[in-house]
């Protein structure tokens, strides 16, 4: 597979939303699977970087399929509220540029 762009994986979210999965589920809905989605990434990320060991239920989890389904239902959640992501993470470039350009070079904790 190819690279794509955020603005093409929004096309495509939307195009297999509207065909394969029929409709949208609700944005509060969409709300709620990606606290879902985000939790089983934590949960698999404690137990691969963490103290905690694995279950035999987390057993051949993937982090990069656990990670596409947050970006999965996070564009989805875009598409329905009319978020151009490439548009808002280019403009949080800026924001974090401006307020955070100098601030991490003086911080001890991180030298």
């Amino acid at each position: 597979m190819k690279d794509i762009t955020l603005n093409q994986a929004q096309e495509q979210v939307d195009k297999w939303i509207k065909t394969v999965g029929i409709k949208y589920f609700s944005e509060l809905t969409n709300l709620g699977i990606l606290m879902e989605e985000v939790g089983e990434l934590s949960r698999l990320m404690v137990r691969t970087y963490g103290e905690q060991s694995f279950k035999e239920s987390d057993k051949g989890k993937d982090l990069g399929d656990e990670m596409a389904d947050v970006l999965w239902v996070l564009i989805c959640l875009a598409n329905q509220t009319g978020v151009n992501l490439t548009d808002a993470l280019q403009k949080n470039f800026e924001k974090k540029n401006l307020r955070d350009g100098e601030r991490h070079k003086d911080n001890e904790k991180l030298g």
